[in-house]
């Protein structure tokens, strides 16, 4: 069962747009739960070193909505190459996996 889960993480300029996006994501049914944290980015943008103070999304789902989850931060984000990543979950509470299933899109429609 863990295979069949996902965290996908994504990062956002604030506290605004991650709250809209996670939000979205909820709604949605593409997420069961977006955690949303401050964080501190150091990353090369247009060759130039680049620090900033950001949002980071852990954004827990189902596997299969990896490509519905990408699009929807695409279509809703403000920077021009967001960071959408997905990490298996290779382990997990059995109930907290289940409670994850049951709530996003494919078990809600």
């Amino acid at each position: 069962m863990p295979d069949s889960f996902c965290v996908i993480l994504t990062t956002t300029p604030n506290q605004a747009e991650a709250d809209r996006l996670a939000e979205l994501l909820v709604s949605r049914r593409l997420a069961a739960c977006v955690q949303i944290s401050p964080i501190a980015s150091c990353y090369m943008w247009q060759g130039n070193v680049t620090k900033e103070t950001e949002c980071l999304l852990l954004i827990k789902t189902a596997a299969h909505l990896y490509s519905e989850v990408e699009a929807a931060i695409l279509e809703n984000h403000s920077y021009e190459i967001p960071e959408i990543v997905q990490l298996p979950v290779a382990h997990g509470s059995e109930r907290y996996l289940a409670w994850i299933g049951d709530e996003v899109k494919d078990n809600r429609e």
